[in-house]
């Protein structure tokens, strides 16, 4: 099924896109693998091509494209050309950390940080998570305490996605302890601050190349003027920018499936059985016939939520039915094509194995599945 939703500009973006991961990115995937993190030229590489956040406006040095089909189109080939582990902290890059920096940052943030966020000098990270905390950020230790024209901040977080090699940190923490959710407020920590310690590169499961990262803020001076927004807007920022995010996640997750697919559909076709292609088998049409027809179910949903976005009209229930259905089909085609490969599947000289452990996480991270529904059913006035 023809996507609609792309016109000639897009596919010729994408011609070029795909030249610069086969150029850039494709020959070092093993390699990064087993470094367990990206170099942070592949962030460079990618702004001097003019492939990272995009939406900075030209005069900090971007492209100034607020289309988020872009995006829909780099999440594809990233997917599709294996790269998966590999990107997930350039989308975080642009799609998650960036409109921070660009919707609630005053000018002179602006000009201080956008142009090295749009060459790739300034890599990005957002560190809500804590140990023992997941979902409920209103619980959150770590604090900000003002001091004149400062802000002190200590506590720590965990899980966090470009960790290691973040220059720019936005760390949401308490600025008022007798608050809840609105004593929240997001401070930018910069590399090399006194006392903003990393601890080590996690071991994960999977997403091996993708560097997550323990981070440890010991009386941190961190200036008022790396504040962004107001004093306890935080959470509301943060709610602000989730439903984009879970776009983002959702856009990742079908695009893999159907990467996942099509890794499959040419296995079955040549992988013979019985002397018969093993896709011949009716089970086999039948497993492939139903992973095809979900996968264009999905593309067609979360290709209306893009346009939503587009539009400004993106709701965070639908945001975040497309999260949690998208991830959960991501998982589903997964397991199912792993099946399909048979012993192979499990063996990681192949790309469906590596697949089947890097899919595992993105029904957990961006908020769980269970908070997705939640958020749908409170939608409901249930």
């Amino acid at each position: 099924m023809e996507r609609l939703i792309y016109d000639e500009e897009h596919e010729m973006f994408r011609k070029a896109y795909r030249t610069f991961l086969e150029r850039e990115m494709v020959p070092f995937r093993d390699e990064w693998s087993a470094a367990e993190i990206v170099p942070p030229s592949v962030f460079a590489s990618a702004g001097a091509a003019g492939f990272l956040a995009m939406p900075v406006p030209e005069e900090f040095g971007g492209a100034g494209i607020t289309d988020f089909r872009y995006s829909g189109v780099i999440v594809e080939e990233l997917c599709a050309a294996d790269l998966f582990a590999h990107g997930l902290g350039l989308t975080l890059h642009t799609d998650v950390c960036l409109p921070y920096f660009l919707d609630y940052a005053n000018d002179e943030q602006k000009a201080r940080w956008l142009p090295g966020i749009a060459s790739g000098q300034s890599v990005t990270a957002v560190a809500m998570t804590e140990p023992g905390i997941g979902s409920d950020l209103a619980s959150m230790k770590t604090t900000a305490i003002r001091d004149g024209d400062t802000y002190l901040l200590n506590g720590s977080k965990t899980f966090i996605t470009n960790g290691i090699n973040a220059d720019l940190v936005l760390v949401a923490a308490k600025t008022d302890l007798s608050q809840r959710h609105s004593g929240i407020s997001i401070l930018v920590v910069e590399r090399g601050m006194d006392g903003f310690e990393r601890g080590r590169n996690l071991e994960k499961v999977g997403l091996h190349a993708q560097d997550t990262a323990e981070l440890f803020f010991t009386d941190v001076r961190v200036p008022v003027d790396n504040r962004i927004g107001a004093d306890g807007e935080g959470f509301m920022l943060l709610v602000k920018n989730l439903p984009q995010e879970r776009l983002s996640i959702a856009l990742a997750g079908v695009a893999h499936a159907r990467a996942m697919l099509g890794w499959t559909l040419e296995y079955v076709k040549e992988r013979t059985a019985f002397s018969q292609p093993i896709g011949s088998f009716q089970n086999s049409r039948f497993v492939m016939a139903e992973m095809e027809t979900e996968v264009t179910i999905a593309e067609a949903f979360v290709d209306q939520c893009v346009l939503a976005q587009n539009a400004g009209t993106l709701s965070a229930e639908t945001a975040a039915k497309a999260k949690w259905w998208c991830t959960e089909l991501q998982k589903r085609v997964a397991d199912r094509c792993v099946q399909l490969h048979g012993g192979y599947g499990y063996m990681l000289e192949y790309p469906i194995a590596r697949a089947y452990t890097d899919a595992r996480v993105t029904s957990i991270y961006g908020g769980t599945t269970e908070i997705m529904k939640e958020i749908i059913g409170r939608s409901m006035g249930l």
